[in-house]
């Protein structure tokens, strides 16, 4: 795939860059291995007062970095906006918590003291995707920067110029050379990069096809790797649920961001006495939406990341239906220039239809109607990925123990799932391993080191 920038809602191509040759890949890694070992030495204060400043840089440039979002990959111009807003507060969250997080951890032992010291490791590898281009970085970065660890990114190859504006707020903000850098480079070339032991560390988000890739490569050269992969989350709603509050929240968790989050509601559960009532207000929200341009602050449906997303979704559409899926409403690709998809409501889903068990990377929900909480239980469990869901009851108790019977890393009630500094991120089953966010971060690529001291 080329390095470009194509804008999805024209389908037109803006700019494309090279590759870097193996020789600027090797300068750009003795680069980083030189300033993490100053930066490892670096009072936390200091690193996390360079935190600050990149947050500080995002929210005073956030007209600039979301633009550059919705020309790249889509996205409509506010939630662009609010993605900014959203990575600049992972940053700043750091940046308040680092000495917290970093302390020393006193152990009990009974003939001396001893305690758990974290130290760095070195270059932490991540491979980022292009639907959250800013937000997805700064999860990794932020945790790793704090922790003393430099950070190099390979991003996805049609968001390049959100890629180089990354780095270009580091450089602006004091950061030293090589502390954070962005790689223009096929994905071919990361096992390689795998077996430099300068590299200490591995992250992906993306798809199970290139975790596993991944997972491999770090694997083979006994590297400590952290995976987010895809998802296709519950969104169950019990039969005392407050209804409307369930419309509302069910439309942005499974529309924000065109559907292309791995954390959208993807599956709709709704017990039959509530069901019927749900699907109607449901349907009637997303009912004669404008369609237009994303930069477009009215525009409610923009387009699709590419013409190859929009052509995917409607095939994985297409095939349900001949499954015998029913479609309540949308189900096409919309007739104008463009990667522009309808919003759409798939129902009656057989189990070997491709919305049964695959993952819908678009505005496409599946809804099923099941007649009691084990049914809804056993249906959301019946999937390989296991990465979020929400429970919607009146009953926050009855919620809450729902919630624990899910096969999944997180799980909110009354609420679409949605990433927070504060909270941990990540997935089980196929849908990867490892955590981002919350102090959870700060320890996956660091030395929990015990210091011991006899009496």
């Amino acid at each position: 795939m080329p390095i470009q920038t194509v804008n999805p809602y024209n389908n037109k191509a803006i700019k494309t860059f090279d590759t870097f040759s193996d020789e600027q890949v090797q300068q750009k890694i003795t680069a980083a291995h030189k300033t993490f070992t100053a930066w490892r030495n670096t009072p936390i204060k200091e690193r996390a007062a360079l935190l600050a400043r990149v947050a500080q840089l995002m929210l005073e440039r956030k007209s600039e970095l979301a633009a550059l979002i919705t020309l790249e990959m889509g996205k409509l111009i506010a939630q662009s906006e609010s993605e900014i807003e959203m990575c600049a507060s992972v940053y700043q969250y750091y940046a308040d918590h680092a000495e917290a997080f970093l302390e020393d951890r006193p152990l009990e032992v009974k003939d001396g003291r001893a305690f758990i010291r974290y130290t760095p490791t070195g270059i932490i590898l991540g491979v980022e995707p292009w639907n959250f281009p800013f937000n997805q970085v700064g999860r990794l970065t932020a945790p790793n920067i704090i922790a003393g660890n430099v950070i190099m990114i390979k991003h996805a190859s049609n968001v390049p110029q959100c890629a180089q504006m990354i780095e270009t707020l580091f450089k602006d903000a004091g950061a030293p050379d090589g502390l954070y850098t962005n790689l223009f480079l096929s994905s071919d070339k990361i096992a390689a990069l795998a077996a430099d032991e300068r590299i200490t560390g591995l992250s992906l988000t993306g798809s199970e096809k290139a975790g596993a890739s991944l997972a491999e490569a770090a694997g083979k050269n006994l590297k400590k790797s952290v995976l987010e992969l895809g998802g296709s989350d519950a969104f169950i709603i019990l039969d005392d649920a407050d209804v409307d509050l369930a419309v509302e929240k069910a439309v942005l968790g499974r529309f924000n961001n065109m559907g292309q989050s791995c954390t959208s509601s993807k599956r709709i559960i709704a017990v039959e006495g509530i069901a019927e009532e749900f699907l109607a207000k449901f349907t009637a929200k997303i009912t004669g939406l404008k369609v237009g341009d994303p930069m477009d602050r009215e525009t409610k449906i923009g387009p699709m990341v590419s013409e190859e997303a929009a052509e995917n979704i409607a095939k994985q559409v297409d095939d349900s239906v001949k499954a015998g899926a029913k479609v309540v409403i949308g189900g096409k690709r919309i007739d104008r220039e463009g990667a522009f998809f309808e919003f759409t409501i798939l129902t009656d889903i057989p189990k070997d239809a491709v919305a049964y068990h695959a993952e819908l990377f678009g505005p496409v929900a599946s809804f099923y109607k099941v007649k009691d909480v084990e049914e809804a239980i056993a249906l959301a469990n019946d999937t390989g990925f296991g990465l979020g869901g929400s429970v919607f009851s009146k009953d926050t108790a009855k919620a809450v123990a729902v919630a624990s019977r899910i096969d999944t890393g997180m799980v909110f009630i009354n609420q679409n799932l949605a990433s927070r500094p504060d909270l941990p991120f990540g997935g089980t089953k196929r849908s990867g391993y490892g955590r981002e966010l919350s102090p959870l971060a700060v320890e996956e690529f660091i030395n929990k080191k015990v210091i011991y001291i006899p009496e």
